[in-house]
């Protein structure tokens, strides 16, 4: 079981490394070529790589991941998703339709990692360090978050949790993203994916991902200035109730 996992790594940590040159090169310049089309290469890039790293998982690591749900994507969506696993970006962005999501990301991934440090900076994540004043990020992502002309994604929890149910969410950015505009908000809620949340879990555990996954919404989001606490508990209380309903086997609507 842990060779599938080692070669599963293998394959997706070589294709990153091919795809970081042709990134660099062939899609960035493209971009840069043609900004009236920037948008649909960028999905188009980013898309390629989500299928390909969760092709990789399921032939090669054994993995059983279905077809993530639909998500109608767009300029003012936003999308919460809970977080259980490195697969979580891939389908997320495999969900999200027809544009690519901005994520918000830690900013640790802006160095050292093959593909993933320039994708950050090429399709202008933003970003959260927690070494850094609080303020300045929250007027950064509440930036991002009201000029965005791509839908938005943020793992409200912030983190991976041991045991794969909702933890705490941490509501700063979260806030920030709300006060920034009128949003349409999708919840994306996903289970069986938890006890590879780390990389070596992954390589120990891949051939047991037993993936399902449920898109819930859309709500609207509530009024820019407003207070937006009711709406993030309904949120939470809706991302839990839809967990509960994955785990159950009962599908939540």
């Amino acid at each position: 079981m842990k060779l599938r996992g080692y070669l599963t790594v293998g394959v997706i940590g070589t294709g990153l490394v091919i795809g970081d040159l042709f990134q660099r090169v062939v899609v960035a310049g493209l971009a840069r070529a043609l900004p009236g089309r920037r948008i649909a290469i960028l999905t188009w890039w980013e898309r390629l790589l989500a299928h390909f790293v969760m092709s990789s998982a399921r032939i090669v690591g054994g993995a059983h991941i279905p077809p993530p749900p639909a998500i109608t994507g767009g300029e003012g969506v936003l999308v919460l998703m809970n977080h259980q696993s490195l697969m979580d970006i891939p389908l997320v962005v495999a969900a999200v339709r027809p544009t690519y999501p901005r994520i918000v990301t830690r900013a640790r991934y802006t160095q050292g990692k093959a593909l993933i440090s320039h994708m950050v900076r090429l399709y202008q994540y933003p970003l959260v360090d927690p070494r850094s004043k609080i303020r300045g990020q929250l007027e950064g992502i509440a930036e991002a978050a009201r000029t965005s002309a791509v839908p938005l994604m943020i793992f409200p929890e912030g983190t991976r949790t041991p045991d794969g149910k909702i933890g705490q969410w941490r509501e700063g950015g979260l806030r920030a993203i709300l006060g920034a505009r009128q949003w349409i908000v999708y919840l994306m809620v996903t289970d069986g994916y938890w006890k590879s949340a780390r990389l070596t879990d992954f390589m120990s555990n891949v051939a047991t991902i037993d993936g399902r996954a449920v898109a819930v919404g859309r709500f609207q989001g509530p009024e820019p200035g407003s207070d937006p606490e009711p709406f993030i508990y309904e949120m939470r209380e809706r991302m839990v109730t839809a967990l509960a309903a994955l785990r159950t086997g009962v599908l939540a609507s």
